[in-house]
């Protein structure tokens, strides 16, 4: 049967083989383990989970999609479906050290990105199929950082999987995909960091990303630039930098400094 795909929730079918079987592979399932799959569709990429051997929890936002998938996995014990939307499930009622494995629609990527970081049960990993300007921008590499990458390598041991061009959707979207894999920090990588003080900073310098951390830091903090200018030298951070060019370390300094002043 074939199921119509609505632009408006971003649908945009996979039956690439191995491709699924790459994200499969990348979240290294195991018999057993809970999967949480984001947007099932109409079951592709369910079929090749449930034949890892994972208990798939299936959470559909499109109504219209949950009638095929339950007949498509009537009697299987490992299937669970849910109708509902990743921005208000609760990932407290998955077991500890599930996963997630999803092709994701590009409008959701960073919101659910944050979803999954911020959540007091994060998945142990999360292989996600996104847009491949969005995967490269999570992986980026100081001179190219944003809020989006920073929050990813925050929480995250990020990577990039098999880059996926737009033919092996049905239809096809307008750019290529690629895989990210996010694995779970064993340990937090500032441990001594309150996430929300860290992010808070964070977002001060990028408030004006054009223009020099001097400028931005002191606009997006309500600090005189003699006082920032002051911040920065302790944190060994040239006020000349801007906020793409600094490493995560540097935003911790950064942090240090701000806290040591506040004292």
């Amino acid at each position: 049967m074939v199921v119509e795909t609505k632009k408006s929730l971003g649908q945009h079918w996979l039956h690439d083989p191995a491709t699924l079987q790459a994200m499969v592979d990348a979240a290294d399932v195991q018999p057993g383990q809970t999967v949480l799959e984001i947007g099932p569709g109409t079951g592709t990429l369910t079929e090749y989970l449930l034949a890892a051997g994972a208990r798939v929890v299936a959470l559909e936002f499109d109504q219209d999609l949950l009638p095929g998938l339950q007949n498509r996995f009537e009697g299987d014990a490992n299937f669970s479906l849910v109708h509902g939307d990743i921005r208000t499930f609760n990932l407290i009622e998955l077991p500890a050290g599930y996963k997630v494995v999803a092709n994701i629609p590009y409008y959701l990527t960073s919101n659910l990105v944050q979803l999954l970081s911020e959540s007091s049960n994060p998945p142990a990993c999360a292989v996600l199929l996104i847009q491949k300007e969005v995967a490269e921008r999570a992986c980026a590499q100081p001179g190219n950082m944003s809020i989006l990458s920073i929050t990813t390598q925050f929480y995250w041991q990020a990577s990039l999987g098999p880059l996926v061009p737009a033919a092996l959707f049905t239809p096809p979207p307008k750019v290529d995909s690629q895989i990210l894999i996010l694995q779970g920090r064993p340990e937090p990588l500032f441990p001594d960091v309150e996430p929300r003080a860290f992010f808070r900073l964070v977002k001060a310098g990028f408030s004006q990303k054009r223009k020099t951390l001097l400028n931005s830091l002191s606009g997006g903090l309500n600090l005189d630039k003699v006082t920032t200018n002051q911040l920065l030298s302790r944190a060994e951070v040239p006020p000349t930098s801007r906020p793409q060019s600094l490493t995560l370390q540097d935003w911790y300094r950064l942090l240090r400094a701000q806290s040591t002043a506040n004292r």
